[in-house]
Protein backbone atom coordinates (compact mmCIF):
# COMPACT_ATOMS: atom_id res chain seq x y z
CA UNK A 1 0.00 0.00 0.00
CA UNK A 2 1.76 3.80 -0.82
CA UNK A 3 0.35 6.05 0.72
CA UNK A 4 0.84 10.22 0.21
CA UNK A 5 -0.05 12.68 2.18
CA UNK A 6 -0.95 16.11 1.66
CA UNK A 7 -1.87 19.12 3.70
CA UNK A 8 -4.30 20.94 2.62
CA UNK A 9 -5.19 22.77 5.69
CA UNK A 10 -4.31 22.41 9.30
CA UNK A 11 -7.61 20.75 9.42
CA UNK A 12 -7.66 18.71 6.37
CA UNK A 13 -4.82 15.79 5.28
CA UNK A 14 -5.44 14.51 1.52
CA UNK A 15 -4.44 10.72 1.46
CA UNK A 16 -3.99 9.18 -2.03
CA UNK A 17 -3.98 5.80 -1.11
CA UNK A 18 -3.33 3.36 -3.91
CA UNK A 19 -3.49 -0.64 -3.52
CA UNK A 20 -1.34 -3.11 -5.51
CA UNK A 21 -2.42 -5.40 -8.21
CA UNK A 22 -1.22 -8.38 -6.04
CA UNK A 23 -4.48 -7.40 -3.68
CA UNK A 24 -6.97 -5.65 -6.30
CA UNK A 25 -7.02 -8.55 -8.54
CA UNK A 26 -8.10 -11.32 -6.04
CA UNK A 27 -10.51 -9.03 -4.27
CA UNK A 28 -12.35 -8.41 -8.29
CA UNK A 29 -11.84 -12.27 -8.89
CA UNK A 30 -13.66 -12.94 -5.88
CA UNK A 31 -16.91 -10.76 -5.93
CA UNK A 32 -17.07 -12.35 -9.87
CA UNK A 33 -17.08 -15.73 -8.25
CA UNK A 34 -19.61 -15.08 -6.08
CA UNK A 35 -21.56 -12.83 -8.20
CA UNK A 36 -21.38 -15.84 -10.51
CA UNK A 37 -23.00 -18.60 -8.50
CA UNK A 38 -25.83 -15.94 -7.44
CA UNK A 39 -27.07 -14.51 -10.52
CA UNK A 40 -28.92 -16.36 -14.01
CA UNK A 41 -28.60 -15.36 -17.59
CA UNK A 42 -29.93 -16.96 -20.22
CA UNK A 43 -28.14 -19.26 -22.28
CA UNK A 44 -25.63 -20.05 -19.34
CA UNK A 45 -25.64 -22.62 -16.39
CA UNK A 46 -25.69 -20.82 -12.67
CA UNK A 47 -21.90 -21.01 -12.16
CA UNK A 48 -20.58 -21.26 -15.43
CA UNK A 49 -20.98 -18.14 -16.82
CA UNK A 50 -17.30 -17.04 -18.59
CA UNK A 51 -15.60 -13.80 -16.61
CA UNK A 52 -16.10 -11.81 -20.15
CA UNK A 53 -19.77 -12.44 -20.18
CA UNK A 54 -20.17 -11.54 -16.54
CA UNK A 55 -17.86 -7.88 -16.74
CA UNK A 56 -19.96 -6.70 -19.48
CA UNK A 57 -23.11 -7.29 -17.61
CA UNK A 58 -22.01 -6.79 -13.58
CA UNK A 59 -18.68 -4.77 -14.20
CA UNK A 60 -20.09 -1.44 -12.56
CA UNK A 61 -21.82 -3.49 -9.74
CA UNK A 62 -18.30 -5.95 -9.08
CA UNK A 63 -15.64 -2.72 -8.74
CA UNK A 64 -18.23 -0.54 -6.91
CA UNK A 65 -18.77 -3.06 -4.02
CA UNK A 66 -15.21 -4.15 -4.18
CA UNK A 67 -14.24 -0.27 -4.50
CA UNK A 68 -16.29 0.09 -1.18
CA UNK A 69 -14.77 -2.75 0.70
CA UNK A 70 -11.14 -2.28 -0.40
CA UNK A 71 -11.66 1.16 1.10
CA UNK A 72 -12.76 -0.15 4.90
CA UNK A 73 -10.34 -2.56 4.40
CA UNK A 74 -7.39 -0.05 4.24
CA UNK A 75 -8.01 2.78 5.68
CA UNK A 76 -7.50 2.54 9.30
CA UNK A 77 -4.12 0.91 8.30
CA UNK A 78 -3.46 3.85 6.12
CA UNK A 79 -4.17 6.30 9.01
CA UNK A 80 -2.53 3.98 11.79
CA UNK A 81 0.33 3.81 9.14
CA UNK A 82 1.00 8.08 8.95
CA UNK A 83 -0.18 8.45 12.74
CA UNK A 84 -3.45 10.40 11.94
CA UNK A 85 -6.17 10.87 14.52
CA UNK A 86 -9.35 11.80 12.67
CA UNK A 87 -11.96 13.81 14.05
CA UNK A 88 -14.58 12.60 11.99
CA UNK A 89 -15.53 9.81 9.07
CA UNK A 90 -13.04 10.57 5.76
CA UNK A 91 -14.68 12.07 2.90
CA UNK A 92 -13.89 9.78 0.24
CA UNK A 93 -13.58 11.97 -2.89
CA UNK A 94 -12.51 9.88 -5.68
CA UNK A 95 -11.66 6.25 -6.15
CA UNK A 96 -10.46 4.28 -9.65
CA UNK A 97 -9.56 1.29 -10.81
CA UNK A 98 -6.35 2.22 -13.25
CA UNK A 99 -5.59 -0.24 -15.99
CA UNK A 100 -2.37 -1.47 -14.31
CA UNK A 101 -4.65 -3.49 -11.93
CA UNK A 102 -4.01 -0.94 -8.98
CA UNK A 103 -7.19 0.54 -6.74
CA UNK A 104 -6.18 4.37 -5.89
CA UNK A 105 -8.35 6.52 -3.95
CA UNK A 106 -8.70 9.64 -2.47
CA UNK A 107 -9.56 10.86 1.38
CA UNK A 108 -10.01 14.03 2.80
CA UNK A 109 -9.37 14.09 6.72
CA UNK A 110 -10.10 15.97 9.24
CA UNK A 111 -7.72 16.62 12.01
CA UNK A 112 -8.16 17.67 15.80
CA UNK A 113 -7.03 21.50 15.83
CA UNK A 114 -4.34 22.50 17.44
CA UNK A 115 -5.20 24.47 20.81
CA UNK A 116 -3.03 26.88 22.57
CA UNK A 117 -4.94 27.48 26.18
CA UNK A 118 -5.05 30.69 27.46
CA UNK A 119 -7.32 31.69 30.05
CA UNK A 120 -9.27 28.47 31.41
CA UNK A 121 -8.91 28.84 35.14
CA UNK A 122 -10.29 31.76 37.31
CA UNK A 123 -13.33 32.71 34.90
CA UNK A 124 -15.23 35.76 36.33
CA UNK A 125 -19.09 34.43 36.22
CA UNK A 126 -21.67 36.18 37.68
CA UNK A 127 -24.53 33.62 39.70
CA UNK A 128 -27.68 35.27 40.85
CA UNK A 129 -29.38 34.41 43.91
CA UNK A 130 -32.73 32.81 43.40
CA UNK A 131 -34.92 32.40 46.68
CA UNK A 132 -38.09 30.68 46.71
CA UNK A 133 -41.48 33.21 47.26
CA UNK A 134 -44.31 31.97 49.52
CA UNK A 135 -46.16 32.77 46.26
CA UNK A 136 -44.41 30.10 44.53
CA UNK A 137 -45.13 27.33 47.67
CA UNK A 138 -49.15 28.85 47.11
CA UNK A 139 -49.31 27.91 43.49
CA UNK A 140 -47.78 24.38 44.31
CA UNK A 141 -49.66 23.57 46.82
CA UNK A 142 -53.29 24.50 44.66
CA UNK A 143 -51.47 22.24 41.96
CA UNK A 144 -51.25 19.43 44.66
CA UNK A 145 -54.93 20.54 45.15
CA UNK A 146 -56.46 19.97 41.70
CA UNK A 147 -54.53 16.35 41.45
CA UNK A 148 -56.03 15.55 44.14
CA UNK A 149 -59.64 16.65 43.18
CA UNK A 150 -62.66 14.16 41.98
CA UNK A 151 -64.37 14.92 38.72
CA UNK A 152 -68.01 14.91 38.54
CA UNK A 153 -70.32 14.80 35.51
CA UNK A 154 -71.47 18.72 35.31
CA UNK A 155 -74.83 19.61 35.64
CA UNK A 156 -76.31 20.71 32.18
CA UNK A 157 -76.27 24.50 32.48
CA UNK A 158 -72.85 24.47 33.96
CA UNK A 159 -70.54 26.97 32.43
CA UNK A 160 -67.56 25.96 31.73
CA UNK A 161 -65.04 27.86 34.38
CA UNK A 162 -61.20 26.77 35.13
CA UNK A 163 -60.15 23.76 36.48
CA UNK A 164 -62.90 22.02 34.70
CA UNK A 165 -62.40 18.72 32.50
CA UNK A 166 -64.01 19.75 28.97
CA UNK A 167 -64.19 16.84 26.47
CA UNK A 168 -64.08 18.43 23.06
CA UNK A 169 -63.92 17.78 18.93
CA UNK A 170 -62.22 20.04 17.25
CA UNK A 171 -60.51 21.08 13.72
CA UNK A 172 -58.18 23.33 12.44
CA UNK A 173 -58.66 25.45 8.99
CA UNK A 174 -55.95 27.55 7.85
CA UNK A 175 -56.92 29.83 5.16
CA UNK A 176 -60.29 27.83 4.81
CA UNK A 177 -58.38 24.35 4.32
CA UNK A 178 -58.66 22.11 7.06
CA UNK A 179 -55.68 20.56 8.56
CA UNK A 180 -55.23 16.99 9.15
CA UNK A 181 -52.72 17.35 11.74
CA UNK A 182 -54.69 19.96 13.81
CA UNK A 183 -57.97 17.79 14.39
CA UNK A 184 -58.97 15.55 17.40
CA UNK A 185 -61.66 14.01 18.33
CA UNK A 186 -62.97 13.63 22.42
CA UNK A 187 -60.11 15.50 23.08
CA UNK A 188 -59.72 16.66 27.14
CA UNK A 189 -58.99 19.99 27.83
CA UNK A 190 -57.45 20.35 30.98
CA UNK A 191 -59.07 24.34 31.67
CA UNK A 192 -55.64 26.13 32.86
CA UNK A 193 -52.85 23.49 31.86
CA UNK A 194 -53.10 25.07 28.29
CA UNK A 195 -52.10 22.07 26.06
CA UNK A 196 -53.57 23.63 23.54
CA UNK A 197 -52.85 27.04 24.69
CA UNK A 198 -53.59 29.92 26.70
CA UNK A 199 -56.18 31.46 23.48
CA UNK A 200 -57.44 28.02 22.69
CA UNK A 201 -58.79 27.32 25.94
CA UNK A 202 -59.96 31.00 27.13
CA UNK A 203 -62.43 30.92 24.38
CA UNK A 204 -63.98 28.00 25.83
CA UNK A 205 -64.99 29.52 29.08
CA UNK A 206 -68.49 30.37 29.86
CA UNK A 207 -69.61 27.53 26.99
CA UNK A 208 -71.74 24.73 28.06
CA UNK A 209 -72.22 21.29 27.15
CA UNK A 210 -73.78 20.91 23.63
CA UNK A 211 -72.62 24.00 22.24
CA UNK A 212 -70.50 24.40 19.01
CA UNK A 213 -68.42 26.94 18.69
CA UNK A 214 -66.21 29.07 15.78
CA UNK A 215 -63.19 30.62 16.52
CA UNK A 216 -59.74 32.19 15.24
CA UNK A 217 -56.46 32.17 17.03
CA UNK A 218 -53.36 34.12 16.19
CA UNK A 219 -50.59 31.86 17.19
CA UNK A 220 -46.81 33.83 17.59
CA UNK A 221 -43.86 32.94 15.36
CA UNK A 222 -42.03 31.30 18.18
CA UNK A 223 -45.40 29.09 19.22
CA UNK A 224 -43.33 25.41 19.17
CA UNK A 225 -45.97 23.48 17.07
CA UNK A 226 -43.91 24.37 13.41
CA UNK A 227 -47.42 23.97 12.29
CA UNK A 228 -49.08 26.26 14.16
CA UNK A 229 -46.37 28.95 14.56
CA UNK A 230 -47.15 32.30 12.79
CA UNK A 231 -50.34 31.45 11.41
CA UNK A 232 -54.32 32.50 11.63
CA UNK A 233 -55.71 29.39 12.48
CA UNK A 234 -59.35 29.25 12.40
CA UNK A 235 -61.06 26.28 15.49
CA UNK A 236 -64.37 24.35 14.59
CA UNK A 237 -65.26 23.20 18.32
CA UNK A 238 -68.23 20.68 19.56
CA UNK A 239 -68.32 20.27 23.01
CA UNK A 240 -69.59 17.01 23.54
CA UNK A 241 -69.23 16.81 27.88
CA UNK A 242 -67.72 18.92 30.96
CA UNK A 243 -66.67 18.02 34.31
CA UNK A 244 -65.79 19.68 37.22
CA UNK A 245 -63.14 19.09 39.77
CA UNK A 246 -64.45 19.07 43.60
CA UNK A 247 -61.44 20.18 45.31
CA UNK A 248 -60.27 18.82 49.03
CA UNK A 249 -59.91 21.58 51.77
CA UNK A 250 -55.99 22.44 52.16
CA UNK A 251 -55.24 21.88 55.59
CA UNK A 252 -53.17 19.07 57.96
CA UNK A 253 -55.26 15.98 56.87
CA UNK A 254 -54.37 17.20 52.80
CA UNK A 255 -50.87 17.31 53.97
CA UNK A 256 -50.90 13.56 54.96
CA UNK A 257 -52.74 12.54 51.91
CA UNK A 258 -50.21 14.05 49.95
CA UNK A 259 -46.98 12.52 52.06
CA UNK A 260 -47.95 10.46 54.68
CA UNK A 261 -45.17 11.23 56.67
CA UNK A 262 -45.83 14.69 57.09
CA UNK A 263 -47.84 15.50 60.38
CA UNK A 264 -49.07 19.58 59.42
CA UNK A 265 -49.43 21.79 56.09
CA UNK A 266 -46.38 23.56 57.56
CA UNK A 267 -44.35 20.36 57.03
CA UNK A 268 -45.74 19.97 53.47
CA UNK A 269 -44.94 24.06 52.32
CA UNK A 270 -41.54 23.24 54.08
CA UNK A 271 -41.39 20.32 51.84
CA UNK A 272 -42.14 22.58 48.64
CA UNK A 273 -39.68 24.97 49.84
CA UNK A 274 -36.77 22.54 49.78
CA UNK A 275 -37.25 20.95 46.63
CA UNK A 276 -38.39 24.20 44.91
CA UNK A 277 -34.87 25.91 46.11
CA UNK A 278 -33.17 22.74 44.83
CA UNK A 279 -34.77 22.54 41.53
CA UNK A 280 -33.47 26.46 41.22
CA UNK A 281 -30.09 25.92 42.42
CA UNK A 282 -29.91 22.82 40.04
CA UNK A 283 -30.95 24.72 37.16
CA UNK A 284 -28.65 27.83 38.04
CA UNK A 285 -25.86 25.51 37.81
CA UNK A 286 -26.65 24.92 34.54
CA UNK A 287 -26.48 28.43 33.61
CA UNK A 288 -23.23 28.46 35.32
CA UNK A 289 -22.05 25.79 33.60
CA UNK A 290 -23.31 27.88 29.97
CA UNK A 291 -21.91 30.79 30.95
CA UNK A 292 -18.30 29.11 31.35
CA UNK A 293 -18.38 27.42 28.27
CA UNK A 294 -19.08 30.98 26.67
CA UNK A 295 -15.95 32.22 28.68
CA UNK A 296 -13.93 29.69 27.48
CA UNK A 297 -14.70 29.52 23.85
CA UNK A 298 -14.12 33.82 23.31
CA UNK A 299 -11.35 33.10 25.40
CA UNK A 300 -9.79 30.83 23.56
CA UNK A 301 -9.81 31.19 19.91
CA UNK A 302 -9.85 28.23 17.21
CA UNK A 303 -10.94 27.06 13.83
CA UNK A 304 -13.08 24.01 13.85
CA UNK A 305 -13.13 21.27 11.16
CA UNK A 306 -15.92 22.61 8.74
CA UNK A 307 -16.78 18.36 8.25
CA UNK A 308 -17.37 17.86 12.14
CA UNK A 309 -19.54 20.79 12.39
CA UNK A 310 -21.75 19.23 9.27
CA UNK A 311 -21.64 16.01 11.45
CA UNK A 312 -22.87 17.89 14.79
CA UNK A 313 -25.66 20.04 12.53
CA UNK A 314 -26.82 16.02 11.11
CA UNK A 315 -27.24 14.80 14.50
CA UNK A 316 -29.56 18.15 15.73
CA UNK A 317 -31.43 17.81 12.41
CA UNK A 318 -31.88 14.04 13.06
CA UNK A 319 -33.12 14.73 16.68
CA UNK A 320 -35.70 17.27 15.85
CA UNK A 321 -36.90 14.79 13.06
CA UNK A 322 -37.55 12.17 16.04
CA UNK A 323 -39.18 14.82 18.32
CA UNK A 324 -41.56 15.64 15.03
CA UNK A 325 -42.10 11.95 15.04
CA UNK A 326 -43.38 11.68 17.62
CA UNK A 327 -45.92 13.85 17.24
CA UNK A 328 -46.90 12.38 13.95
CA UNK A 329 -45.19 15.01 11.82
CA UNK A 330 -42.48 15.46 9.34
CA UNK A 331 -40.31 18.25 8.08
CA UNK A 332 -42.68 18.60 5.16
CA UNK A 333 -45.77 18.78 7.49
CA UNK A 334 -44.36 20.97 9.87
CA UNK A 335 -43.95 23.41 7.25
CA UNK A 336 -39.95 23.32 8.05
CA UNK A 337 -37.34 24.31 5.45
CA UNK A 338 -34.50 22.35 6.34
CA UNK A 339 -31.76 24.51 4.76
CA UNK A 340 -33.20 27.56 6.99
CA UNK A 341 -32.93 25.21 9.77
CA UNK A 342 -29.72 24.42 9.27
CA UNK A 343 -28.10 27.44 8.73
CA UNK A 344 -29.75 28.06 12.47
CA UNK A 345 -28.52 25.18 14.01
CA UNK A 346 -24.87 26.57 12.55
CA UNK A 347 -23.96 28.59 15.25
CA UNK A 348 -24.71 26.59 18.06
CA UNK A 349 -22.90 23.27 16.23
CA UNK A 350 -19.80 25.28 16.13
CA UNK A 351 -19.71 25.95 19.23
CA UNK A 352 -20.68 22.53 20.71
CA UNK A 353 -17.52 21.17 18.91
CA UNK A 354 -15.32 23.91 20.25
CA UNK A 355 -16.37 23.26 23.59
CA UNK A 356 -16.11 19.17 23.08
CA UNK A 357 -12.30 20.60 21.86
CA UNK A 358 -11.75 23.14 24.69
CA UNK A 359 -12.50 20.23 27.17
CA UNK A 360 -10.80 17.87 26.02
CA UNK A 361 -7.84 19.95 25.53
CA UNK A 362 -8.00 20.87 29.61
CA UNK A 363 -8.53 17.24 30.72
CA UNK A 364 -5.21 16.63 28.76
CA UNK A 365 -3.16 19.66 30.60
CA UNK A 366 -4.75 19.10 33.88
CA UNK A 367 -4.71 14.77 33.58
CA UNK A 368 -8.15 14.62 34.45
CA UNK A 369 -9.30 11.16 33.75
CA UNK A 370 -12.47 9.25 34.35
CA UNK A 371 -12.65 6.58 37.44
CA UNK A 372 -14.04 3.77 38.41
CA UNK A 373 -16.53 5.77 40.97
CA UNK A 374 -17.42 8.22 38.23
CA UNK A 375 -19.31 6.02 35.80
CA UNK A 376 -20.59 4.32 38.74
CA UNK A 377 -22.95 7.97 40.14
CA UNK A 378 -23.70 8.10 36.49
CA UNK A 379 -25.83 4.75 36.30
CA UNK A 380 -27.21 5.69 39.88
CA UNK A 381 -28.22 8.64 38.42
CA UNK A 382 -29.52 7.55 35.10
CA UNK A 383 -31.66 4.71 37.15
CA UNK A 384 -33.05 7.12 39.23
CA UNK A 385 -33.97 9.44 36.88
CA UNK A 386 -35.65 6.47 34.69
CA UNK A 387 -36.55 4.48 37.69
CA UNK A 388 -34.60 1.85 36.16
CA UNK A 389 -31.75 -0.54 38.33
CA UNK A 390 -28.18 -0.22 38.42
CA UNK A 391 -28.16 -3.53 36.27
CA UNK A 392 -30.59 -2.50 34.10
CA UNK A 393 -28.73 0.88 33.32
CA UNK A 394 -25.55 -0.97 32.72
CA UNK A 395 -27.22 -3.89 30.57
CA UNK A 396 -28.29 -0.68 28.13
CA UNK A 397 -24.48 0.74 28.19
CA UNK A 398 -22.80 -2.62 26.96
CA UNK A 399 -22.74 -1.88 23.42
CA UNK A 400 -20.02 0.25 22.02
CA UNK A 401 -22.29 3.10 20.37
CA UNK A 402 -23.93 3.89 23.42
CA UNK A 403 -21.14 3.42 26.29
CA UNK A 404 -18.75 5.78 24.32
CA UNK A 405 -21.11 9.10 23.80
CA UNK A 406 -21.77 8.17 27.76
CA UNK A 407 -18.09 7.76 28.75
CA UNK A 408 -17.63 11.42 26.85
CA UNK A 409 -20.70 13.23 28.17
CA UNK A 410 -19.07 12.27 31.85
CA UNK A 411 -15.67 13.19 30.75
CA UNK A 412 -17.19 16.45 30.43
CA UNK A 413 -18.82 16.74 32.99
CA UNK A 414 -16.02 16.06 35.51
CA UNK A 415 -13.64 18.72 33.66
CA UNK A 416 -16.07 21.29 33.72
CA UNK A 417 -17.09 20.57 37.60
CA UNK A 418 -13.09 21.51 37.64
CA UNK A 419 -13.54 24.85 35.89
CA UNK A 420 -16.40 25.38 38.40
CA UNK A 421 -14.10 24.57 41.04
CA UNK A 422 -11.45 26.96 39.84
CA UNK A 423 -13.92 29.87 38.51
CA UNK A 424 -14.65 33.45 40.31
CA UNK A 425 -17.98 33.36 40.86
CA UNK A 426 -20.17 36.23 42.22
CA UNK A 427 -23.48 36.25 43.35
CA UNK A 428 -25.69 38.91 42.31
CA UNK A 429 -29.17 39.55 43.71
CA UNK A 430 -32.37 38.66 40.93
CA UNK A 431 -34.98 41.30 40.72
CA UNK A 432 -37.13 38.25 39.28
CA UNK A 433 -36.15 34.91 39.38
CA UNK A 434 -36.60 33.54 35.96
CA UNK A 435 -36.10 29.73 36.50
CA UNK A 436 -38.84 27.80 36.07
CA UNK A 437 -39.99 25.01 38.67
CA UNK A 438 -42.03 21.73 38.17
CA UNK A 439 -44.93 20.16 40.01
CA UNK A 440 -44.64 17.59 42.32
Amino acid sequence: MEIVVENLSDLTRKLTITLPKETVGPALDKAYVKINKEVKLKGFRRGKIPQSVLEKNFKSQVVAEVGEKLVQDTYFDAIEKEGIEPVVHPEIAEHNFPEDGTFVYVALVDVKPLIELNTYKGLEIEKPVVTVADEEIDKEIKLLQRHQAVLQTAEEDHAIVMDDLVIVDFQGFDNGKALKEVRNENFSVDMGMRRLGKDFEEKLLGLKKGDKTLYEIDFPADYPNPILAGKKIEFKVDIKDVQVRIKPAIDDEFAKDIKPEMTCLDDLKQDIRNRLQKTKNDALQGDVDDKIMHKLIELNPFEVPQRLVNYEIQEMLKQTEENLKRSGLSFESAGINLNELVEKNKEVAVKRVKGDFLLKKIAEVEEIKIADEDIQRGYQRIAEQYRMTVDEVKKYFQRREEILPFMNELHNEKVLNFLREQAKISEVAAAESSVEVTEA
